[in-house]
């Protein structure tokens, strides 16, 4: 059984490896449902851990002929979402995006 320090230097060299979890893990002689456990714990701990941050949002009173939702992000980057889209769910994909 692996102490819970292992599990975590696992998790990273899997996360530096470039490997699937599945590949990591024969590679590593590891059971694939265990090592999905030990993540699951991980992100758990760390999810509680991270600090709450804001994002800057500008809105613009603009439709979209397309009828959906642009989001443009420093960078170049752009995420077209329907115009219908619920604000939970596009809270909730913000907040893994943070």
């Amino acid at each position: 059984m692996a102490s819970p320090e292992q599990q975590v230097l696992h998790i990273q060299a899997w996360q530096a490896s470039g490997l699937s979890q599945a590949a990591y893990c024969r590679e590593n002689g590891l059971n694939a449902k265990t090592f999905g456990n030990w993540m699951r714990t991980y992100r758990n701990t760390h999810k509680r851990h991270q600090p709450t941050s804001l994002i800057p949002v500008t809105i613009k009173a603009r439709t979209s002929a397309a009828g959906s939702l642009r989001l443009r992000c420093p960078g170049q980057h752009v995420l077209e979402l329907p115009a219908e889209v619920s604000p939970q769910w596009l809270g909730e994909l913000l907040k893994c995006l943070n």
